[in-house]
This record gives C-alpha cells, sequence and structure tokens, in this order.
C-alpha cells in the first residue's frame, strides 16, 4: 500500500531539505505549513512536496495542526516526521513491506535516536514514538507535547535494530535557548495556579540538572551532555519564574498607586545627581 508522509512546518527551511531528502521513494510528501515567513513552502514544493496551510494564530508549536494535517494525506497509511528528522531507506523499506501485510496493527511505535551535538545520547534510546499509523485510526490532541491516541492494535520496531530508528537533528544553542523560552512560556501559562516558592525555584532546577546528567548518562556525552543537562536545568528554571511572574502579575493588578508620585515628582526624581 501507498504511503503518505507528513510534516509539520514553521520556518523550517534551515533543515528542511536534509529532511526532504531522506524522503524519496516514499508515495506522497505533504508539508502542513503555519503561515511561515522564511522559504519553508519553497524549499518544500522545489523538492516536490505538496504544501497545505494551517492558520498559526497564537500558536507557538504544531500540535493543534497534526490532525488536520493528518486528515489532508492521501494515503490510507500516514508516517509523520518533525522537520529536524531524518528516515533511513532501510525504515523506508520496513514499512513499505509492512503495509502488504499489516494485520490488526493500525500504529507503529518506532525508536528515536537523539544527539547532543555531535554524540549520540546512548541513554536516551530508544525513545519510541507513535508516528506511524492508519490516517482513519489515529487522534492527535492539541494540547503541547502531546502523544497521539491509536483506536486499534499497536506495535514497535525491535530497539536492537537501530537502523530502522528516525534520527534527532540535535538544535544549536541559539535553538535551544529559543525553545526554552517558547516553551516554557507555554507551560507556564497552563500551570499558573501552581504557587512557586524560593525553595521550588533552588530545588527543581538542581533535582532536573541531576536527572539529566546522572540519571539519562548525560556525562558519557562529555562536555555536549553537561551543555544539554544545564540547558534542561534552566529550562525548569525558567518554567517556575515565568508561573511566579504570573501569578504576581495578576496580584499588581490589584494595587491601587494612591503613593504614586506626580509629574513635577518624577522629573525632580530624574534630574537629581547621582
Amino acid at each position: 500500500m501507498a504511503i503518505s508522509v507528513v510534516i509539520n512546518t514553521y520556518n523550517a527551511a534551515k533543515r528542511l531539505p536534509a529532511v526532504l531528502s531522506c524522503l524519496k521513494g516514499f508515495d506522497e510528501i505533504l508539508v502542513c505549513d503555519m503561515e511561515s515567513t522564511d522559504n519553508t513552502v519553497e524549499t518544500a514544493r522545489s523538492f516536490g512536496a505538496r504544501v497545505v496551510t494551517f492558520p498559526k494564530k497564537n500558536y507557538n508549536y504544531c500540535e493543534p495542526a497534526r490532525n488536520y494535517a493528518i486528515s489532508q494525506a492521501r494515503y490510507e497509511w500516514v508516517m509523520v516526521v518533525d522537520a529536524d528528522e531524518l528516515v533511513s531507506p532501510e525504515l523506508r523499506r520496513y514499512l513499505q513491506k509492512f503495509t502488504q501485510k499489516p494485520g490488526n496493527v493500525k500504529g507503529i511505535y518506532i525508536p528515536r535516536k537523539n544527539y547532543v551535538f555531535d554524540r549520540f545520547h546512548r541513554s536516551t534510546y530508544p525513545d519510541y514514538s507513535m508516528r506511524f499509523f492508519a490516517r482513519n485510526s489515529v487522534d492527535w490532541p492539541a494540547e503541547i507535547h502531546s502523544h497521539p491516541i491509536i483506536n486499534g492494535e499497536v506495535s514497535k520496531i525491535p530497539s536492537n535494530r537501530q537502523n530502522l530508528a528516525l534520527v534527532h537533528i540535535p538544535p544549536t544553542v541559539e535553538e535551544m535557548i529559543d525553545r526554552a523560552n517558547r516553551y516554557t512560556s507555554i507551560e507556564a501559562q497552563e500551570m499558573h495556579p501552581h504557587k512557586v516558592s524560593g525553595i521550588e525555584l533552588l530545588s527543581r532546577p538542581f533535582f532536573k540538572f541531576f536527572g539529566e546528567y546522572f540519571g539519562k548518562a548525560a556525562f558519557r556525552c562529555g562536555t555536549a551532555g553537561l551543555i544539554a543537562s544545564i540547558n534542561g536545568s534552566v529550562c525548569e528554571f525558567y518554567r517556575l519564574a515565568k508561573i511566579y511572574e504570573y501569578n504576581m502579575r495578576h496580584k499588581m493588578e490589584e494595587w491601587t498607586y494612591v503613593d504614586s508620585p506626580d509629574d513635577a515628582e518624577l522629573e525632580k526624581i530624574q534630574n537629581s545627581p547621582v
């Protein structure tokens, strides 16, 4: 049976050529773009991809567009690939062979190889993700970091078949910082009722670092692993700080400024010698 590959994008032109170059041999490549402002759409079309558009609105993550993208696929079997993931020819052939006799299986968990800079983060493997399924048997919730729900039997590619794993292209430090800012803002909005204490601001980032560096053995990746673990800790700190800020902002809106200086007093303060 034919397979559609679906990619959700927003300003993904930087890595999209590498991603699309790996997809030769699939029956359809569908890019669902959220109104990119770079040349993502032109790049996708230059590789023969079909492009549909999902309104970005105020979304800063792709999950709200997942179901729409999948529904636009032409073929029964769909593989979802992120705009920073690579697909091996072996995985393509494996999935094509599977579709000839799928039995009752409606979805397949695929392992993923994560890298920290140029180092394979072995301790996170196989990092299974549901990425291949029958189009009419899936529902993908719109929440950030959500996972697809499969209506039917599922299976897994054996973890010892590393040649069948997706390869996650590692982010640059600049991209780490950008993602940290975007994702922590979204998560903070969802968690804002939570009261944040000073102890929590100190302890949770520490335990996040400890869990990443030692628990997930990022230390095996050397300096690269140290950078990634510190980044995870910083993300946790900013998530909590934004929750604290959100709660404080609402309190500040209730303040009255009866003691605020008038314009003359402000000018006097500004012109006073330091």
